[in-house]
């Protein structure tokens, strides 16, 4: 008895060695991923940045870096808000799972069962396109963000839009991005549970979770410890109007903060455990993460020229693929002027979720396989720097086509028509409506009532126009006479504008 008594003694303090020894090594690495960090911030010019890391159903790290708003010091720590954008798109999928195990929707069941009035272009993928469908960017339906972005149309009226839109590919062939089958998901967990979107989320998500500082809606969102969005004008990082996706908010209207991330990620690698519960079964929550859709790869991330996957999948809410070994899920959200990117590998219990606010600066993808390679996998690849000089050499080239793209001037030439002859009102069923106005000699624009700009000269009947948001490019806006010489439509990027 004596000699078991010391035995069990001995363990006890290895065990208790063995524990400390593990606490420091992760808080060795937590530093020095920590310094890795602060340095890849400046060399991204990323003005704020918000990280959660879980390690074996752990929260080990949370913590903000950098500021707020670019020019002060208002700081960014572990409670400020970010908005998490398509990360959203993967609560609203346990949503739905939640009800599917409820027994009150299931993933065939077509769309027209809860949605009567749902219509799309084509006849045959309105009868045929199911709950499932929603999720996986899948339809045939091209990306329709015009309808939600410098709009103001409901999210009633986004939908009622999406019978005018012409299929870009045949259904369940291929995949694009499309958010507002993500809005209709949310519909029908607002049909099926008699509650709408932002209500269940937190009824079902945020409180059993402790997601205190989590808000469905960016309108929910009085905090003063907020993050500004933020864009690189004329090679100037500044901060701009925040944009709002309210409207499509099961797409990716939620705005949080690393410390409730951290409970999401912790929650969602343990198979949706959480303290008292669970979200939902174990075979819904791998259903859930099931490869669902062969992602090709001009709609796959830039980053598989570095980590060269073997496969490129997107599951219910959650693009996959390989890294070294290991099954690989993400998320980015992307809203203008701020980022996110919400990672896990589930059989290493391992998860990140990654908050910034400058416009698609790509560090984050670089600091979620740093992560991945500290806590997890093992390497020592400078992903900042790689990743760094990749998207430089996207974004060079991305100038060089826009040059291209922009219309040899002649010169000497001038309108047509006098300056008044061009004003009036100009619409497409599908786009919205284009106002010209004719202030004093000098043409404005005003695009679905929302978006403003001035127009100059730049040849014939064609105006360059600048947008009052210095973040937008300029655009090219040509007139067209009919044979009367008078005018008859507007074409603005290949859309042409009836007027009225």
């Amino acid at each position: 008895m004596k000699y078991c008594f010391i035995v069990l003694l001995g363990l006890l303090s290895f065990s208790k060695s063995h524990a400390q020894k593990n606490k420091k090594t992760l808080n060795d690495s937590l530093a020095v991923f920590d310094a890795y960090v602060q340095k890849a911030m400046k060399d991204w010019s990323v003005p704020g940045i918000a990280i959660a890391i879980v390690k074996n159903d752990e929260i080990v790290f949370t913590k903000g870096y950098g500021v707020r708003e670019y020019g002060t010091d208002k700081k960014v720590d572990s409670k400020t808000y970010f908005n998490c954008a398509s990360t959203t798109k993967a609560m609203t999928a346990t949503c739905m799972a939640m009800l599917v195990d409820e027994g009150k929707v299931d993933w065939d069941d077509p769309v027209i069962k809860y949605l009567p009035d749902f219509q799309l272009y084509d006849p045959y993928v309105t009868r045929e396109l199911t709950v499932r469908d929603l999720f996986l960017h899948n339809s045939g339906v091209g990306n329709t963000d015009y309808l939600w972005g410098d709009n103001v149309l409901t999210a009633d009226q986004v939908l009622a839009k999406m019978k005018l839109v012409k299929p870009t590919y045949s259904f369940r062939s291929s995949f694009i991005y499309q958010n507002i089958f993500y809005l209709t998901a949310g519909k029908i967990i607002e049909k099926v549970s008699g509650k709408p979107w932002n209500v269940f989320i937190k009824e079902r998500i945020f409180d059993p979770l402790g997601m205190t500082n989590t808000k469905a809606l960016n309108k929910e969102v009085t905090d003063e410890n907020r993050t500004s969005p933020h864009f690189i004008v004329n090679n100037h990082v500044v901060p701009i109007e925040r944009t709002t996706a309210d409207e499509i908010a099961p797409a990716g209207s939620v705005n949080s903060c690393a410390d409730d991330m951290a409970k999401w990620v912790k929650c969602m690698i343990d198979s949706s455990k959480y303290t008292g519960g669970r979200l939902v079964k174990p075979e819904t929550w791998i259903y859930l993460l099931k490869p669902k859709t062969l992602v090709t790869e001009s709609q796959f991330y830039p980053t598989q020229y570095l980590t060269k996957p073997n496969f490129m999948t997107y599951a219910m809410g959650w693009f996959q693929q390989d890294y070294k070994g290991d099954k690989l899920n993400f998320h980015t959200g992307s809203l203008d002027g701020l980022t996110a990117i919400n990672a896990q590998l589930p059989d290493k219990k391992f998860g990140i979720y990654i908050f910034g606010n400058l416009d698609h600066a790509e560090v984050r993808h670089a600091l979620m396989f740093k992560a991945i390679d500290y806590f997890a996998l093992g390497g020592d690849r400078d992903w900042s720097t790689d990743m760094k000089a990749l998207y430089d050499s996207i974004h060079t080239e991305a100038k060089k086509q826009d040059l291209l793209s922009v219309p040899v001037q002649v010169m000497g030439t001038k309108p047509s028509l006098a300056l008044s002859e061009y004003a009036g009102d100009y619409d497409d069923e599908l786009y919205g409506s284009v106002k010209i106005v004719d202030d004093n000699d000098q043409l404005k624009v005003i695009i679905n009532t929302v978006l403003h700009g001035s127009l100059a000269h730049y040849h014939y009947n064609t105006f360059k126009v600048t947008y009052e948001k210095k973040h937008y490019p300029n655009d090219y806006y040509s007139f067209n006479l009919n044979n009367n010489g008078k005018v008859e439509s507007i074409t603005i990027s290949g859309i042409t504008y009836m007027k009225k």
